[in-house]
């Protein structure tokens, strides 16, 4: 049960200024530049933070250089890393509260969720890759019995994160915790709206034992800060989960400088994919209601397409706005509340946007299509229901990141993944169905990184993340995610 006591003496609690933590110290922006931080819970001033240079960019890219060149982190034993590493995951977990409200007042997630899927999923994250630290081996090649072939695994270097706003701890950590684990060191970028349990999570890691340097945060803007690192000769690997022209550009500027790898996860617009004898369509509706409207819709993997055998859709349907309507959108700080702020009023603008366009069409508002809850002056928005879209509607075909969903018929297997695999993205998919041989057959046609069957979301760190087509490359979670902070390194002995 959440403390509701401790979540309200925290609601108030002043926040620091935000400064940039480089090499072990929070220092101030080189330019004394700062950025006001506005909550997404009443649109007022939260705090401020350091509004990041080059310069700063570069400072922390040669302490992260530093620190790794001279060992402190990378030439430690295994094992060493590994008790830093699980240091720091208890004390997330001791900090999990304070950290969530923090980060709810930050970017709007509603509290029962952002529990879970902030400090504490980032403490499991950091656990398991802790664990992984000393159990990953190198091999020995099936040679000739005068030669001895080896195959190290070697850390990659300095690592650039940039990582969004919807979940900074939960996405940070995936890329944090096998890039650390592995004896890289990390200068990290967070986004400019959810900076705040980011930096707090890095003095936590200080805390913990982690040599300074080891672990970076720069606070600023994306175009500033993260050009620099992206431009920087001194970063060997660059990851980033965000939009689609930033990635574009982070790759770019990789083929300008060193020719860094870049791995990206670019978002999606992911299909939720109903047939008729799907085992339970009032699970299907409830699970397909969370997977769009929770976190005001901002989540990567959004079923944010809802596509629904022709036979029952206008039942389908109606169930569906029937049981969004009763979704409590409000204070994200409460925990009644089912879904909570859009991050920003840039963002809300936007996602009404698409709504208007969508209207402009003769396209059908079921459900929502408003901003509520203005006299509060925080960012809310209703669950958006849209039915008629057609396959190739611009709402059908753009990620919203929003709680916006766009309603298509479909009659057979093969319309359905034609429609599924009619877009640019291919991060993941949902398929509702009592038939065993269809699950497998959608499972292998449609193109998306992760496909889950009869339910929505909710897969754990055993298996990777990641998208094919222009939502990215590489993979979050899992034991793969080692693969993008390792090297492998040969060895050629004559005997």
């Amino acid at each position: 049960m959440l403390d509701k006591s401790r979540i309200e003496a925290l609601r108030n609690a002043p926040v620091a200024p935000a400064l940039h933590l480089i090499d072990g110290v929070a220092r101030p922006a080189s330019d004394g530049g700062i950025m006001e931080v506005l909550s997404p819970l009443d649109g007022k001033p939260l705090t401020t933070m350091a509004r990041g240079t080059a310069a700063d960019a570069h400072a922390a890219i040669a302490a992260a250089r530093r620190a790794f060149e001279d060992g402190c982190w990378s030439g430690l034993a295994p094992a060493a890393r590994k008790a830093v590493l699980l240091r720091w995951a208890t004390l997330i977990e001791r900090d999990a509260l304070e950290l969530a409200v923090l980060g709810v007042r930050n970017n709007g997630t509603e509290i029962g969720m952002a529990l879970k899927a902030e400090p504490l999923s980032a403490a499991a994250t950091i656990r398991y890759y802790a664990e992984a630290t000393d159990k990953i081996y190198g091999e020995i090649a099936p040679t000739g019995d005068d030669v001895l072939g080896l195959v190290h695994r070697a850390p990659v270097g300095v690592v650039g994160a940039i990582v969004p706003w919807n979940f900074p701890l939960m996405i940070g950590t995936w890329k944090l915790g096998p890039a650390l684990a592995a004896g890289n060191t990390v200068v990290l970028k967070p986004a400019e709206t959810a900076s705040l349990t980011l930096l707090r999570l890095a003095e936590l890691a200080l805390e913990a034992g982690m040599p300074p340097g080891v672990f970076n945060v720069v606070l600023g803007e994306g175009a500033v800060v993260g050009e620099a690192m992206s431009l920087s000769p001194e970063i060997d690997v660059i990851v980033f989960t965000g939009s689609g022209g930033v990635g574009r550009r982070l790759l770019e500027n990789a083929a300008r400088s060193n020719l860094k790898r870049v791995y990206l996860e670019l978002g999606g617009k992911s299909p939720n994919i109903v047939f008729a004898d799907a085992p339970s369509l009032d699970e299907a509706v409830k699970v397909s209601a969370n997977g769009i409207f929770r976190n005001a819709g901002q989540v990567c993997v959004a079923g944010s397409r809802l596509l629904v055998e022709r036979s029952i859709h206008d039942a389908f349907v109606e169930k569906l706005a029937a049981f969004s309507a009763t979704m409590k959108v409000g204070d994200p700080l409460d925990p009644a509340s089912a879904a909570g702020a859009v991050n920003s009023l840039r963002q809300l603008e936007q996602n009404l946007r698409f709504v208007d366009e969508a209207r402009a069409q003769g396209r059908k508002v079921v459900l929502g299509g408003r901003r509520i809850l203005e006299e509060t002056g925080g960012y809310f928005m209703e669950p958006t229901i849209i039915t008629g879209v057609g396959p190739d509607d611009p709402i059908a075909q753009r990620e919203v990141f929003g709680p916006v969903l766009a309603v298509i018929p479909f009659d057979t297997e093969e319309e359905v993944l034609r429609i599924a695999n009619g877009t640019d993205y291919g991060l993941a998919a949902a398929v509702w169905t009592g038939s065993l041989s269809r699950a497998h057959r959608m499972v292998r046609a449609i193109r998306a990184g992760v496909v889950h069957v009869n339910t929505y979301g909710g897969s754990d760190l055993t298996v990777p993340l990641g998208g094919v087509k222009q939502s990215g490359n590489g993979h979050d979670k899992s034991l793969h995610a080692f693969d993008k902070y390792l090297d492998l390194k040969t060895a050629w002995i004559k005997l």
